[in-house]
């Protein structure tokens, strides 16, 4: 194992990923958050570095259309059914252990979990102050857990020097686990420009997550965001930003689960 760790291009490959279903190319995770956490786990333990896009119906639609998006999900180490909508196509294939990885669950079920080896997160992303809430309460909640940053970019574009900057302010601070709360695309294609800049055994892009486990926004209720309705849900509460988003994405995505159904129903 050591002479695998002593070589950065093969570090990708000390843990084998677990296997995928195709989306319109996009490579999901056949998994649950059990596999989830313990695949994170073992890269932190190995020294990998890998990234990990939590993947909803709006990331896998809008990567139908962006190529350098469905580069990113293919690039990415994990690629989590975060909705409901993806983990339904996983079981009309057959794939009945599937289960959702949902973004916020992943972030709380990680900071329990690694206080006692000492795991080191730093969150990176949020509007101004939402990452140092979040760090209070999860390190309220989760006594030890050991948040060694937290860097909230500008909105605005940034230059080479300042991208640099915080590249080198995380790198600096040592994290296993760096958090990334842009929301999809934005996050997702960050980790896949930054990946080989980064000297972070695992980084996650878990957008709203921010938002919702720092009390700056309201969480549906649970049998909501279980039963496929979160974006019902999200879109009464923000109808201005997420009609155009949602009257593109819901549609097709009901395309996609009836092409799903016909072609399973005409195969037995």
């Amino acid at each position: 194992m050591s002479a695998v760790l002593g070589a950065d291009h093969d570090r990708d490959r000390v843990i084998t990923p677990p296997s995928t279903f195709d989306v319109l190319g996009v490579p999901v995770s056949a998994i649950d958050p059990d596999v989830a956490v313990a695949t994170i786990e073992g890269w932190i333990d190995a020294g990998a570095r890998q990234y990990v896009c939590i993947a909803g119906a709006h990331g896998v639609i809008e990567s139908h259309d962006d190529p350098e998006l469905l580069k990113s999900f293919q690039h990415a180490g994990l690629v989590t059914p975060d909705g409901t909508p993806l983990v339904w196509v996983a079981w009309l294939r057959g794939l009945s252990h599937v289960r959702r990885v949902y973004g916020p669950d992943l972030m709380l079920r990680m900071s329990g979990t690694s206080v006692r080896p000492g795991r080191r997160h730093f969150y990176f992303g949020g509007n101004d102050g939402v990452a140092e809430r979040l760090r209070d309460v999860l390190t309220a909640s989760n006594p030890g857990l050991q948040v060694v940053g937290c860097l909230t970019p500008p909105f605005r574009s940034v230059t080479p020097e300042e991208d640099a900057a915080m590249v080198a302010a995380i790198n600096a601070a040592r994290p296993d686990i760096l958090w990334i709360g842009l929301s999809t695309p934005k996050q997702d294609l960050w980790m896949l420009r930054h990946r080989d800049q980064l000297q972070v055994p695992v980084t996650i892009g878990v957008g709203a997550a921010f938002d919702f486990l720092s009390g700056s926004k309201k969480q549906a209720p649970r049998f909501i965001r279980e039963n496929g309705l979160e974006w019902a849900y999200r879109l009464c509460s923000e109808p201005r930003r997420l009609y155009g988003r949602y009257s593109k994405i819901v549609p097709r995505f009901l395309q996609v689960l009836a092409t799903e159904w016909w072609h399973r129903s005409h195969m037995t």
